[in-house]
């Protein structure tokens, strides 16, 4: 008969004590769940994911009205007006879910309240949302945090998503490709032309990584695509270093009201 070796049924034991002292809540409504990292079935269905059609350039999801114009239609056949009037720097944009009240609790439980476990739900979510240009990628790059803000963070959340990515997909992580040269104010309360100026000239590629990226399929991690300032200086950086392509990949991506 198969036995576990020691040392497993040991972080099983000890895994089963800590879950009956504190006992695993979901990130969103607080109820009990089976596993550290998975949601109620309440959270589960309030979660938004994006799915065709949306604009294929930027991944934003089209409005009811333009979903019924896009049927019998390739997915993801169409371009937003946004992206038709100038389009983005980066070569694509997929994103997991819509970001909302349910979705922010936990992202925020995760970027925020040390909740790094969280990490499990989101690479699948991660790979089915990239799944278009995932396959051809060939370094996972993260959106780095200025060294004070780190600091503060004491960890840099979307590098902890490549590297959950990267483990499920074989794709190397790196998570110093990136440096922001400047400290930005916070983009919470900015208007889109204030985010653009914020974050302008904000990121530099580190010369160590020039031939790593030249002519690379790069894929771009971050946990929330709002209005693109960041992800935008972000790919000219990459681009100016010689990366071949950029696509982005998000946890979440704010739907415009009047889209």
């Amino acid at each position: 008969m198969n036995r576990l070796p020691v040392y497993t049924q040991a972080l099983d034991l000890a895994r089963k004590g800590l879950d009956t002292i504190l006992p695993p809540r979901c990130p969103i409504t607080g109820d009990n769940v089976d596993y550290q990292g998975t949601l109620s079935a309440i959270a589960w269905r309030s979660l938004n994911f994006i799915s065709a059609p949306y604009c294929r350039r930027c991944g934003m999801p089209f409005s009811f009205d333009r979903q019924e114009d896009a049927q019998g239609q390739e997915e993801s056949g169409e371009l937003c007006m946004s992206c038709i009037e100038k389009a983005p720097l980066y070569n694509s944009a997929r994103a997991a879910f819509i970001y909302d009240d349910m979705s922010r609790k936990m992202i925020l439980s995760f970027k925020h309240g040390d909740k790094t476990h969280l990490v499990q739900n989101f690479s699948p979510w991660l790979q089915s949302a990239g799944r278009e240009f995932l396959p051809k990628a060939d370094v996972l790059v993260s959106v780095p945090l200025h060294r004070s803000r780190l600091r503060a963070r004491r960890y840099n959340q979307a590098a902890i998503l490549a590297k959950g990515l990267e483990k499920i997909t074989g794709i190397n992580s790196f998570p110093d490709v990136l440096t922001r040269t400047r400290a930005t104010p916070s983009q919470g309360y900015l208007s889109t032309d204030e985010r653009r100026k914020n974050v302008r000239k904000a990121f530099a590629l580190k010369e160590k990584y020039n031939a790593k990226i030249k002519g690379k399929t790069i894929v771009l991690i971050d946990d929330v695509y709002t209005t693109g300032a960041t992800i935008n200086e972000c790919t000219k950086a990459l681009k100016s270093g010689g990366a071949g392509a950029v696509h982005v990949l998000t946890l979440a991506r704010v739907v415009k009201d009047d889209f």
